[in-house]
């Protein structure tokens, strides 16, 4: 047994009181005659020996109960670890709030059982100490130490958070704010309910801070998800059909079956079919409608899955053009072929101009840039044509037979892509097309089918050649070639467009089909659904408005362009009209944006400058790491813990205070010692009054 103020069993000394007090106390009597004494020597005798009695009786209880307050204050204690801390604490407190600690625990969902556990946690330490209260948003407010008073009411303002870090990082978050106070002695709890997948704390490697995991069991739920959609092909054509792949998981270890899969869009619910996953597998399904108008598409993925509801809804938004833009540059005029390629497709749009005249500020508006057969690049269009394909244009390049080789090699060389060499004037043909490149990919029912491939009579030489070959010749040297660049790329072409040294304009199967797909491949992919809680940024076309507005702002609509009113986890919105001004950033002709945390409902956000123009969409989901409800168990949670670190397991109706107190001080005493000083002040009491002398 130890004392945690030893200082206070000096007090023991005034025992001494009470005893000098008995030694010392007379009390003087008063004499009185009696006629006759015979009959009192026996009576005194007795009464005497009961008086002696009684007095040492009450004697004692003074002592015990004045021995007991001195214990009291000395605060005795049975230590638990090897020392225990003295002075003032910084306590930090995690609790884990996401979607997962929705989950119910007998009757109450975890997140209130945390909630408790935490309010006991901050009741078990005294006043003088700090506090911080860290849940998953990370909020700049939560990074100070607070009174206990504060703390207190931090939990209370605890809600769901679509928010879900590793453990690892929210323990560094909780050291960063422990180490902003003067406190020596440092505490972290982290209450969560350790899912396998965020239960990362043996990455945190601080051994100065004491960690304490408080875990929260949940009975266990089944759950099917959507994790993710993507479309087979990059760009969306009008009045054509598109192909949705969607992904399923089944997160339980039953099979799902006759799981409902549905799709909303342009207003109207599709019922795909009955979906069957096996347990812990995933499904692949394909999901087709056909695109009736140009614009912004809002769509919603959603299965049918119980009580987990959070991940059943999948938001995508996409952007159909009402056309491609092509822009052939030429040296002197338009090429027939091309003309007649793009005419036939009234999808596809072909501008025409001169290499003389161009206006390098409408390459944005483009797709696709055909250089047709240049004498010589400028090193200003180079440098144009480099940065149009960084931002996701491409550009096809059919060199001039007279080709000034200085600068179509500073132009290759903007690409890496090597050297060009001096144009051979020897009759060769392709044999080879790449069908796994998109150029070529699912172009042909029949890839072993015998093509007619195209024929040249001179090529320039690439060297070395360190493009992705498309059409390539006998020997293995190629015909057109993919130098990838950004989020575009460069198509580069051995041989001239001119039919007299090329007939590949004659050979339709492959020039139509390689012309529409280098135009489609141009159209930046640009990302369907983003995740809710990551740092995602969003890119948009700057515009400038007629009032001079230069705030952007995201508003939050429903599918029939109403506000949101009601988050998937069941909270009602700040306001009926959740917008905000997100972290922007213009570069040229484009706006960078950074919500941050600003996103907290799944669902469609419409960029605007103004109320009346939408220049963008972009949807959000929650985070489906929240999904998999696999938990570690207490066991598996106290395997290869440092020593800084243990688990506080206990059932829901544990005094958790309690618990905490003897984690900090060991098994504590000076209750009882005040319990058995009022038992022993008690017994004085009845030994004066009940014992008659």
């Amino acid at each position: 047994m130890q004392f945690l103020f030893p200082a206070f069993l000096s007090a023991i000394a005034v025992i001494s009181i009470p005893i000098i007090i008995h030694l010392f106390y007379f009390r003087r009597f008063k004499r009185v005659y009696f006629t006759n004494v015979r009959f009192l020597k026996e009576v005194k005798e007795e009464t005497s020996n009961r008086q002696k009695l009684r007095n040492l009786l009450v004697l004692l209880m003074r002592c015990l109960a004045i021995a007991a307050m001195v214990l009291a204050f000395a605060q005795p204690f049975i230590p638990l670890t090897s020392g225990v801390k003295k002075g003032e604490r910084a306590v930090s407190v995690f609790v884990d709030n996401s979607f997962s600690m929705n989950a119910l625990s007998q009757d109450a969902p975890l997140l209130e059982l945390a909630k408790q556990r935490a309010r006991d946690i901050v009741s078990a330490y005294a006043v003088e100490d700090r506090f911080q209260i860290l849940t998953n948003d990370f909020e700049g407010r939560d990074q100070r130490l607070v009174s206990k008073e504060d703390a207190l009411s931090r939990i209370e303002e605890i809600r769901t958070s679509p928010a879900s870090r590793d453990l690892s990082k929210a323990l560094t978050r909780q050291q960063q704010c422990l180490n902003t106070g003067k406190q020596e002695n440092k505490t972290a709890f982290v209450v969560s309910d350790f899912q396998s997948n965020i239960a990362d704390v043996t990455n945190f490697r601080d051994t100065l801070i004491e960690v304490n995991l408080v875990p929260m069991r949940a009975i266990q739920e089944r759950n099917v998800s959507i994790d993710s959609a993507w479309f087979e092909n990059p760009v969306q054509i009008l009045n054509q059909p598109a192909n949705l792949l969607v992904k399923l998981s089944n997160r339980s270890d039953e099979a799902a079956t006759d799981i409902r899969l549905s799709l909303r869009h342009d207003g109207q619910t599709k019922p795909v079919g009955a979906v069957s996953i096996p347990a812990r597998g995933t499904r692949l399904d394909t999901v087709s409608f056909t695109i009736l108008h140009a614009g912004w598409h809002e769509a919603r993925l959603s299965v049918t899955d119980y009580p987990v509801q959070f991940d059943d809804d999948y938001y995508l938004s996409f952007h159909v053009a009402e056309r491609i833009n092509v822009l052939s540059v030429n040296a002197s005029g338009g090429n027939k072929y091309l003309e007649n390629a793009f005419l036939g497709a009234r999808y596809f749009h072909l501008d025409n101009a001169d290499a003389r005249a161009l206006d390098y500020s409408k390459f944005g508006d483009y797709q696709l840039i055909v250089l047709n057969e240049l004498n010589v690049i400028s090193s200003g269009l180079a440098t144009e044509l480099k940065t149009f394909c960084q931002n996701g244009g491409n550009v096809l390049t059919f060199p001039s037979q007279s080709a000034d080789l200085n600068s179509y090699n500073a132009f290759l060389q903007n690409f890496a892509a090597g050297n060009l060499g001096a144009f051979e004037p020897t009759p060769r043909q392709a044999s080879q097309v790449n069908t796994e490149e998109f150029v070529f990919r699912d172009v042909f029912l029949n890839k072993s089918a015998n093509l007619r491939l195209p024929n040249t009579q001179g090529n320039f030489k690439i060297a070395p050649a360190r493009g992705e070959q498309i059409l390539s010749y006998r020997d293995g040297s190629a015909l057109l070639s993919k130098f990838q660049q950004g989020e575009g790329a460069l198509y580069f072409s051995a041989a001239p467009l001119n039919e007299q040294v090329s007939d590949l304009v004659r050979n339709g199967e492959i020039f139509v089909p390689m012309l529409f797909k280098m135009a489609i491949a141009g159209t930046k992919g640009r990302q369907i659904a983003y995740t809710i809680g990551k740092d995602e940024v969003l890119e948009a076309k700057h515009r400038v408005s007629a009032s001079g507005e230069t705030n952007y702002k995201l508003r939050l609509v429903t599918e029939n362009g109403g506000n949101k009113k009601e988050a998937a986890n069941g909270q009602q919105s700040a306001a009926n009209n959740q917008e905000f001004i997100p972290e922007q950033r213009i570069f040229g002709s484009k706006v960078l944006l950074t919500p941050g945390t600003q996103v907290r409902n799944a669902g469609w956000y419409q960029l605007h400058l103004q109320a009346d123009s939408t220049l963008a969409e972009f949807a959000f989901n929650y985070d489906r790491k929240e999904s998999d409800l696999r938990f570690k168990t207490d066991e598996a949670l106290a395997e290869n813990l440092p020593r800084n670190m243990k688990v506080l397991a206990t059932n829901a109706e544990a005094n958790f205070s309690q618990i905490v107190d003897e984690q900090e001080r060991g098994i504590v005493l000076w209750r009882w010692c005040v319990v058995f000083a009022l038992l022993f002040l008690a017994l004085e009491v009845l030994f004066l009054r009940l014992w008659k002398v």
